[in-house]
């Protein structure tokens, strides 16, 4: 049958998972670093993985595909949730601490120079060390934002030159950095700064500061 189904264009996927995460149904595996429609019928069409691509590697076409099998699709979940320890929450369950993150990848190292979901967007930039210190990170700091974190001493790059070009190609409204109140931290913040000073935007920027036991200087 001719029907509407997803197309992904390997050649721009650059391996993060994001629509494989967001595909229920599992039609989309990740083979070699690469995401691909391994399960036609397992696609409903409806493309719940689009906009979680942060280069732009999935579409919709029309064309030649077998009909979308919900019942094949049911048991599959139904194998998988068998499957899965009881103490881990299955994909889409509804917990009480729900992740309010917004987009992937968030790695620094690895964020789109462009992407929809910068557009008009509220960043936070944090280490990576403030969501294990801070317990209540995603709904005080995550929920709202686009996250990118990273770490200048782990990392050991310099993110001033990567982060000046997404300020200045993307509308940025306002930024958040939460930062550890140790030293290495302060290479983080002095990088967004210098950022935004390079990328000659007015863009309103907050500093967040965690001490080691979990609070907020």
């Amino acid at each position: 049958m001719i029907r509407k189904i997803i197309k992904i264009n390997t050649a721009l996927c650059n391996g993060c998972g994001a629509c494989a995460s967001a595909c229920h149904e599992g039609a989309i595996q990740m083979i070699n670093g690469k995401a691909h429609l391994t399960r036609e019928d397992y696609c409903d069409g409806l493309g719940d993985c689009l906009p979680t691509c942060p280069t732009g590697a999935i579409s919709f076409e029309e064309r030649e595909a077998p009909a979308y099998d919900a019942e094949a699709v049911k048991k599959a979940q139904a194998a998988k949730s068998f499957s899965s320890p009881s103490h881990i929450p299955s994909p889409g369950r509804q917990t009480e601490h729900k992740s309010q993150l917004r987009q992937w990848p968030v790695q620094m190292k690895l964020m789109p120079l462009t992407a929809p979901y910068y557009q008009n967007a509220d960043l936070l930039i944090a280490a990576d060390c403030t969501a294990y210190a801070y317990a209540s990170f995603h709904k005080d700091f995550i929920q709202g934002r686009i996250t990118l974190v990273g770490c200048p001493k782990l990392d050991q790059v310099h993110y001033a030159e990567k982060l000046t070009a997404i300020f200045q190609q993307n509308p940025i409204r306002s930024i958040t950095v939460v930062r550890m109140e140790v030293p290495c931290c302060g290479g983080l913040e002095y990088a967004v700064r210098q950022a935004i000073t390079t990328s000659q935007k007015k863009i309103p920027l907050q500093v967040v500061t965690i001490s080691t036991e979990g609070n907020i200087l």
